[in-house]
């Protein structure tokens, strides 16, 4: 009986050690104790002869694209040759930055036409992303298609059945997938670095009318400068509204709210990193609190999500947070374990260790509430024990609450590395990480945040077969 209450005590003994030496990392953001230059990726890099040019046409003149544009032609042997856009201010733009070789049209489909186009970019509202993308790859044309990589459930599948029967390349754009923070944190993960995942905690905080989608309007918008009725496409028909057209964000007609904006970044790199497939259940939360100008998707949203233990990481529960007035502009997205937390920061990533800790005195622990109940000789062979166990536990070089910063080198373009990877598949073939079912799954993520706060009910995913568990997606209510 003796041997079996000391061996219960042991037990005892080496899990309170556990539980009470583990700091918790309750910042977002702690001071690195030191920092690390990440390496660049090894590339092959050859000159690239004419003959090899890859021709692009990108579908779509907004932000994204004037942004995301010269570091695709920072590419050897890339060349924008066309380009299309609603807005004819946009495309007299183009022209502008990237010279008047380039042609323009408001017909994205003429550009389609051509043989002489290899690849096309969309950078178009999300409700033209799937419809884009299945007539560029039955065109022969490889696909680029920024995220979320569609609007809704249902254009997943068929944006996958097409790509296997084309078989034609499509990257889904995040470049969270291929930065080099990204992959320095799948490292750490597979490494055990943070112990056993348990959490998953982001918050993306602003506080500004641009931040809100508040997009400038120029004044030359109007009915002629504008081709209305090829924006709407296969959306509700609508009177000619400047708002919707160049705030468009803001409603669901054409896209995606914060969830699909901002939520499915995170999703992206989550996912790499830990080979994840997405959710099992979902539910949504928030208003517009704050940006009462008429817009339809909240300002203010707030995630939960489950995610099934699978073959590369534990079970494990998610909060994604968005707040676009808030007071407290600071960002984060961290993954929390059992033996450290990682920051997730762009390129950059802190990994802050929860092993080990500042051991108690005798003198403190005698302060223990517990402890005092305890006569002076169990008091002694208690903290004895005690002591014993917390000092197994720690691991050799460990450090409590020491935390190391990973940093890119300067210059390092996530966006860049991105593009290279993707001409680099067209060339020679390689995989796509964030292929057609990659970027249905980080998007679908997202969308089921909407399809909660839109209906006011949690949803339960298969994340496997990519489906809505017990109800049809077609029936759920479009984002």
């Amino acid at each position: 009986m003796a041997d079996s209450r000391s061996a219960s005590r042991r037990s005892f003994l080496k899990k309170l050690a556990a539980a009470s030496v583990a700091t918790a990392a309750s910042a977002p953001f702690v001071r690195p104790s030191r920092s690390e230059i990440l390496e660049l990726p090894s590339r092959q890099t050859k000159p690239v002869s004419p003959n090899d040019t890859i021709r692009v046409a990108s579908i779509g003149m907004g932000i994204i694209a004037f942004y995301n544009l010269p570091s695709m032609l920072r590419v050897p042997g890339v060349e924008l040759v066309a380009a299309a856009d609603c807005y004819e201010g946009r495309l007299t733009r183009t022209r502008e930055i990237f010279g008047d070789h380039v042609d323009t049209t408001r017909d994205y489909r003429e550009l389609l036409e051509r043989d002489d186009i290899d690849a096309v970019f969309i950078h178009t509202p999300d409700h033209w992303h799937e419809r884009i993308a299945v007539d560029a790859m039955r065109a022969g044309k490889a696909v680029h298609v920024e995220k979320p990589m569609v609007q809704d459930l249902d254009e997943g599948h068929r944006m996958i059945a097409a790509q296997e029967e084309t078989g034609q390349i499509l990257q889904a754009g995040s470049e969270s997938v291929t930065s080099i923070g990204t992959r320095k944190a799948r490292e750490l993960f597979q490494s055990g670095a943070i112990g056993e995942l348990n959490m998953v905690d982001a918050l993306i905080a602003r506080n500004s009318a641009i931040g809100a989608w508040q997009y400038a309007i120029p004044p030359d918008a109007s009915p002629e400068t504008i081709d209305w009725d090829m924006f709407l496409g296969d959306a509700p028909d609508r009177a000619f509204d400047l708002d919707r057209f160049f705030r468009w964000r803001k409603y669901w007609d054409y896209g995606t709210g914060v969830a699909g904006d901002l939520f499915v970044h995170r999703f992206s790199a989550l996912h790499r990193i830990i080979d994840g497939l997405g959710p099992t259940q979902a539910m949504a939360m928030g208003g517009v609190y704050h940006w009462n100008d008429g817009r339809e998707a909240p300002d203010v949203m707030l995630a939960l999500y489950d995610y099934p233990e699978t073959a590369s990481h534990p079970a494990f529960s998610m909060s994604m947070k968005v707040n676009f007035a808030a007071g407290d502009s600071e960002s984060y997205f961290r993954l929390i374990g059992t033996e450290g937390t990682m920051h997730v920061q762009g390129n950059n990533v802190m990994l802050t260790s929860r092993r080990g800790g500042d051991q108690p005195s005798p003198d403190e622990m005698r302060g223990w509430p517990s402890l005092r109940t305890f006569s002076q000789a169990q008091q002694d062979a208690f903290i004895e024990d005690y002591l014993k166990y917390q000092n197994e536990a720690l691991r050799p070089g460990s450090q409590s609450g020491a935390s190391i910063e990973y940093q890119a080198p300067e210059g390092y373009s996530s966006t860049f590395d991105q593009y290279t990877r993707f001409f680099d598949a067209m060339r020679m073939g390689g995989p796509i990480v964030q292929d057609v079912t990659f970027g249905y799954r980080a998007a679908a993520a997202a969308i089921l945040a909407n399809h909660s706060y839109r209906d006011d009910r949690a949803y339960a995913w298969n994340p496997v077969d990519m489906e809505i568990r017990g109800a049809n997606p077609s029936t759920a209510s479009a984002n």
